[in-house]
């Protein structure tokens, strides 16, 4: 039962370490979004490979400097992924920004528009427009986690003026 067992979590470990071992791609979609990848895709950059650089095969060579170079791969592995989990990150909040913004558009507005290829306003009927105002509060909620609370009967604030910026004149040259 304990060879089974043992075999069992081999199998799983070895399993779990070449996948851990994969080429990682990234590359940004139309709508913006950061995609990570184990396959290239057109416009794709490399983030993380598995292939020894150049200056690491060499210094493999010399007993001495394999314990350097193998801590020093190791940090090089943890800044590939502390990286990679803030490019996620700040993906995930841009997201997030922007389907709240939409919901908000959305649920402010009593007319709700597309933009055509022309770049002409092209209205939602009431049942569309209440269909577009469900899909982006279903948007808001898978990005953000939560829908924030919207209270139609408080007024939409109304726009401040820009301030004038305060410049001083510069005097006329003499002539």
């Amino acid at each position: 039962m304990q060879l089974r067992l043992l075999t069992v979590t081999a199998v799983i470990l070895v399993g779990a370490l070449s996948i851990a071992r994969a080429d990682v791609w990234r590359w940004v979609d139309a709508q913006g979004v950061t995609h990570y990848s184990d396959e290239w895709v057109p416009g794709s950059v490399l983030v993380k490979t598995i292939k020894p650089h150049p200056e690491q095969t060499a210094a493999r060579s010399s007993p001495t400097s394999s314990s350097s170079n193998r801590i020093s791969a190791e940090l090089a592995e943890q800044a590939n992924s502390r990286a990679m989990q803030q490019d996620m990150a700040k993906a995930r909040d841009s997201q997030c920004r922007a389907a709240k913004d939409r919901y908000f558009k959305a649920i402010e507005s009593r007319r709700v528009f597309k933009e055509d290829k022309n770049g002409e306003r092209q209205y939602l009927s009431d049942a569309d427009a209440d269909a577009y105002r469900e899909q982006a509060r279903k948007d808001v909620q898978d990005r953000c986690g939560g829908v924030p609370e919207w209270k139609p009967d408080q007024p939409i604030p109304e726009p401040q003026p820009i301030p004038e910026p305060k410049v001083k004149p510069v005097p006329a040259t003499p002539p």
